[in-house]
């Protein structure tokens, strides 16, 4: 997932540097989202809850000066494959919403597997802070149930054989639905012809979700979580 904002001109940083980044001023309307105090209260959040996953990685990039946060925590329980992972948003130039996605990851390619809602806060104002503490819990107890059923999806996906014409025929109903765009369908096609990872080389329905995936790379940060979740439920839903 943030792969994707380097590509476009973001930068890595370390949970520390958020915090050297300025915070604008709050107003009537307005209260900001620290980027530094949201990566400690997710983080800590998270690791309170998944008692039975362990952080293996977490990864911070901004963008636009800093005004962008995109934000990745990973975490492993005994499944080698699947993993869980929060990813979260948030912006200091209004540009876009709070953001909380979890789901279930796959740790070769770095995909994000989204079943269900994304929990969005749709403005930053007044008592935000314990909504998003709500809002975060909620979610993770939620995301815990989902990532179960993904496990059980991704083992029904590998049991669905799919050769060329089926593939392609998935491909077209993403393009036409605009869940992928003209450029991303090309990399679609290429990943599913040539994949990059040798773990995909089965043709079967999560190879293609697979492929699908990495075509998602280039999405816009600003919604790369809900095409994720599209494209995973469109795909099981269609086969």
């Amino acid at each position: 997932m943030l792969e994707m904002v380097i590509h476009r001109g973001g930068n890595m940083v370390t949970k520390d540097q958020l915090d050297l980044i300025p915070i604008p001023e709050a107003t009537e309307s307005y209260v900001p989202v620290s980027h530094y105090a949201l990566a400690n209260k997710l983080l800590d959040i998270s690791t309170d809850i998944l008692k039975d996953y362990q952080l293996i990685r977490e990864l911070y990039a901004v963008s636009r000066q800093g005004n962008q946060l995109f934000s990745l925590l990973k975490f492993h329980n005994d499944n080698t494959e699947m993993g869980l992972s929060v990813a979260f948003r948030n912006s200091y130039d209004k540009s876009m919403s709070v953001g909380i996605a979890i789901g279930a990851s796959v740790f070769i390619c770095d995909n994000l597997a989204l079943k269900g809602d994304i929990a969005v806060m749709k403005k930053h104002t007044r008592g935000i802070w314990n909504a998003l503490e709500d809002l975060a819990i909620s979610s993770l107890y939620k995301a815990q149930k989902n990532f179960d059923q993904v496990v059980v999806d991704a083992e029904k996906m590998k049991a669905i054989p799919m050769n060329n014409d089926e593939a392609f025929r998935l491909m077209g109903y993403l393009y036409g639905h605009e869940l992928v765009s003209p450029r991303q369908l090309t990399t679609l096609k290429e990943e599913w012809l040539k994949p990059s990872h040798e773990e995909f080389q089965d043709r079967n329905l999560w190879a293609l979700f697979n492929a699908t995936t990495e075509s998602l790379k280039s999405c816009p940060p600003t919604v790369i979580m809900e095409k994720h979740r599209d494209c995973y439920e469109a795909l099981y839903s269609l086969a």
